[in-house]
């Protein structure tokens, strides 16, 4: 498989799809794994890093996970490669930074991938569209247990699985969302959203995880407490306590502006239609604020029975022909993605400068959108 195969559309996690899909766009599931008798990856030789390198990828690419699977150098591509594969959520931004060898294997759906000489020795996630933890741990369970049985894991009975940082001691588990929080944006409540988060222990963070701001008004929540916890009780805070929390902010945030700020509502989805729809340059980040504005339009009238001028009018447009679209939040999500930079350029098969992948970016909106 070559990065092309999959550059030109949006995989299944991110399609718009599955279960509360209008505030949580995904549900990710990682596991941090080293192997028993190995140094940490950072204390490791090139040649130490390429014999785990060379063992995993052997062990990954023989599991029974009914998809094809391919494996990436990650230390052996490009900058732009590496670039398209974290936008894509295939690798993080630590491993496209790192130093060594690396690699990372990937199933064809692209719902399951693993990181090998990450931060730590193996790195694996399975990711699912909308609110689905439990089908996520289902899958990661198996594919952990088949690895399991090839290679032994750094393990303490005391202390759980032994991982390069602390705070991944023990369970080993990120259990992760992506929020999807534009109302809370736009009235000034986020504030307490991340307070809430706080006070659960929880870390949200940016579109690409650690290290990145919010954009678009998306936000990953995970876990930070690994150690004397399991995943699947980890699992049951999150859709008993913590789920139910963040969608009844935003839903009540939503509701507040359908009823008590209609004028802003109409203000940032009429703006978000008439930039994307008729601008000749447009940056990455404001492509994804004002895509995130027109996402919120269209859960207005799918959950809400919104009827306002701006509302209808962004209803039209994805009905112009008289047939509803299957999934209009799957074309949103579609233009998030495709239109990020390392997609751009990968997909336009050459680098390109930031003014003209500006313009590319604005043609290809403006076409999508009719």
């Amino acid at each position: 498989m070559k990065l092309t195969d999959i550059s030109s559309d949006i995989n299944e996690w991110f399609s718009g799809a599955g279960p509360m899909s209008d505030i949580v766009m995904s549900s990710r599931i990682r596991l941090a794994r080293n192997l028993a008798g190995q140094k940490f990856v950072s204390c490791c030789s090139n040649e130490e890093k390429s014999g785990i390198l060379d063992t995993l990828r052997e062990v990954l690419l023989s599991l029974d996970i009914q998809d094809d699977l391919y494996y990436f150098s990650v230390d052996q591509t490009s900058d732009l490669s590496r670039d398209f594969l974290v936008e894509r959520h295939l690798i993080s931004r630590h491993h496209a930074a790192a130093k060594g060898p690396r690699g990372v294997v990937i199933a064809k759906g692209e719902h399951f991938t693993g990181m090998i000489n990450e931060e730590d020795h193996l790195r694996i996630q399975v990711l699912k569209p909308g609110c689905q933890l439990k089908e996520c741990l289902q899958l990661i369970d198996r594919i952990d247990t088949m690895i399991e049985q090839q290679v032994e894991y750094a393990f303490c009975p005391q202390y759980g699985y032994l991982t390069a940082c602390p705070t991944n001691l023990g369970s080993g588990a990120r259990i992760s969302l992506m929020l999807h929080l534009p109302a809370l944006k736009i009235t000034g409540h986020i504030a307490r959203f991340l307070n809430a988060a706080k006070d659960m222990n929880l870390a949200v963070r940016g579109l690409f995880g650690e290290g990145t701001e919010a954009t678009s008004d998306l936000y990953q929540m995970s876990n930070q407490v690994t150690l004397g916890v399991s995943e699947a009780s980890i699992i049951r805070e999150f859709e008993g306590k913590i789920i139910p929390q963040v969608v009844d902010y935003e839903k009540a945030a939503r509701r507040e502006l359908l009823d008590k700020q209609s004028d802003l509502l109409n203000d940032k989805i009429s703006r978000a239609m008439a930039l994307l729809q008729n601008a000749h340059l447009i940056s990455s980040q404001e492509a994804l604020t004002l895509l995130s504005h027109l996402r919120l339009g269209v859960s207005m009238k799918e959950h809400f029975g919104a009827s306002t001028p701006a509302v209808d009018k962004l209803y039209g447009l994805f009905h112009a022909d008289g047939n509803a679209p299957i999934n209009p939040r799957a074309i949103i999500n579609r233009l998030f993605m495709l239109t990020l930079p390392a997609h751009l350029q990968i997909n336009s098969g050459k680098a390109i400068e930031p003014q003209n992948r500006d313009s590319l970016r604005a043609q290809i909106i403006k076409s999508s959108l009719g």
